[in-house]
Formats: C-alpha cells, sequence, structure tokens
C-alpha cells in the first residue's frame, strides 16, 4: 500500500515552540538553515525512489524560490503551509484569508501550476477554527492535512476521523482531509509515524503502526517531518527543558530512521495517495 509522505519546509526558528522567544520581525537576522537540510531530505529521497509532497512556508517560498523549483523539478508535490507560521486561532478570518492567498500566490508564481494542499501551522485546525475549511475552499485548496484526531495541548480534536474523508467546509461545499496518522489502542489514540513521535517512540514502533495501519485497518498511513528534525548542528537556543526535549529529542537519529522506514514501506504524494483511494481526482478535485 503507498502510504504518503510530507515534509512542513519551515526554518528551525519557525517552530511553534519558539513563537514567544523569536518574534517575526527578528527572523531575518537569524541564519537560515532550511536550504541545505532540505536538500539533504531530496537527496536522501531520489536514493531511495521515493516522492513526497513538500508543505512550504510562503515567507521560506520568497526567500528561496529556487529551492521550490529544485523540489517540484525532482518530482515532488508542492503544497502550502500558510505564509507566517502563525496558527490559526491567532488569526481573523480576515487575517487567515490573507495568510493563505500571499501564500497560494507566492508557490503560485514560483512553479506556474495551482497548488492545491494546505497544512496548517501546528495542525492548528481545531474545533474553534474549523471555519478555516471553508476560508481554505475559497482559496482554491483542495485537500488539507491539519486536523489532529487526537488530544493535545496545542492541537486535536480528539474525535474527529482518522483516515482520509471528505468533510464539509462551512460554505456549503466539501474539502478533503488527510490527517496525521494515529493507531487506536486500549481505547486511546496514539499519534504515530511523524514529527517529535517519529523522534521519540523506538523505531520499532513506528513500524509497527504502520503495518498495522497497512494491513489490518487497510488504511494509508500519513508521515511527516520537518528539515530541522534532520539538521545534524542546529544552533542552540535559550529555552526551557522541555521545549528543548520536544524540539530536538533524538534528531540525530532521523535520518537513518527515515532512510530505513523508505526501505521497509511504500510511500507518495498526498494528492496521489488521495487519488488512489478515490477522495480525490488525479487531477485535483474531491
Amino acid at each position: 500500500m503507498k502510504n504518503a509522505l510530507s515534509f512542513d519546509i519551515e526554518e528551525d526558528f519557525q517552530a511553534e515552540a519558539f513563537a514567544r522567544l523569536l518574534p517575526v520581525d527578528e527572523w531575518p537576522s537569524l541564519g537560515s538553515r532550511v536550504a541545505g537540510s532540505t536538500r539533504g531530505l531530496l537527496n536522501l529521497l531520489d536514493a531511495a525512489g521515493i516522492r513526497a509532497t513538500f508543505f512550504v512556508l510562503g515567507w521560506v517560498a520568497e526567500r528561496h524560490p529556487l529551492l521550490v523549483r529544485e523540489i517540484d523539478r525532482r518530482g515532488h508535490e508542492v503544497a502550502c503551509h500558510g505564509y507566517g507560521h502563525r496558527m490559526i486561532h491567532r488569526m481573523t478570518r480576515r487575517e487567515f484569508a490573507e495568510d493563505v492567498a500571499r501564500a497560494k500566490g507566492v508557490l503560485e508564481a514560483i512553479l506556474g501550476v495551482p497548488i492545491i494542499g494546505y497544512r496548517a501551522p501546528t495542525f492548528s485546525v481545531v474545533r474553534e477554527t474549523l471555519w478555516s475549511l471553508a476560508v481554505l475552499r475559497e482559496a482554491g485548496f483542495r485537500y488539507d492535512s491539519s486536523i489532529y484526531p487526537i488530544r493535545h495541548d496545542r492541537y486535536g480534536i480528539p474525535d474527529a476521523p482518522r483516515f482520509p474523508h471528505r468533510r464539509t467546509a462551512g460554505d456549503g461545499g466539501e474539502i478533503v482531509e488527510f490527517p496525521p496518522s494515529t493507531v487506536a489502542l486500549l481505547g486511546l489514540r496514539l499519534p504515530v509515524g511523524g514529527g517529535g513521535y517519529f523522534r521519540l517512540f523506538p523505531y520499532r514502533a513506528t513500524r509497527w503502526a504502520l503495518r498495522r495501519l497497512n494491513s489490518v485497518e487497510g488504511q494509508p498511513a500519513m508521515v511527516y517531518l520537518h528539515p530541522w528534525e534532520v539538521d545534524p548542528a542546529p544552533p542552540p537556543l535559550p529555552v526551557g527543558w522541555l521545549t528543548r526535549f520536544r524540539h530536538s529529542v533524538n534528531a540525530r537519529k532521523t535520518a537513518p530512521r527515515l532512510r530505513r522506514l523508505l526501505g521497509e514501506f511504500d510511500f507518495a504524494p498526498v494528492r496521489e495517495v488521495l487519488a488512489l483511494h478515490g477522495v480525490l481526482t488525479p487531477g485535483g478535485a474531491p
């Protein structure tokens, strides 16, 4: 079974963990490492013969248009991660619409093709921000990958569907949702295969979870990572122990684990997996 592989393309200092520590007006003065780390991921994918989806932040795309073109040239899908990496609940509906329109416009100007996929910073499509799905539809997006069906202190809708599905967008239309992966165990939903969970849990736990999703539940997995999670020497930032742990635990193991995962499972870009499962046409329509 083909699983979805995705990467959220952002600088390390743009992670939500540093939002209060490093305001947006300081970002231009900080050293950029995203291009090098992303190219490392591209090389790893080339070696494995795997294509993926890259949810690119508009702020990054403006400063690294050649990187966006390279992602596309190497056969991967380019999708949108918003512009300024602001969680949706910190924006009004108008501000959110402006943010996604700006990011989508930047990416489409670079590539000259429609961008149909979106992932919110910090998975911030939550119950209180479901209105954002209508905004995404109005902006021309056809699928979203932002609703984490778990309980978490920053994100999540615990009772949301766990697998790809069509969802009412609130404007009378529909948008396709592909949630990050979870496994149901003893009445709990456990997040697997992405970000800190991929780094924190032993590799065998991730392998077991993806095999269970594919073989027992007959569903594709959604794996996601960030380029800063494969950065071997990220600059130190003055943060508390919990933030430092969440952001960097087992970071040196990420690339070897990912390489191993690519050898044991089959992956494809998000839009292709959605088309294979009949919730999105090959042309991108729900």
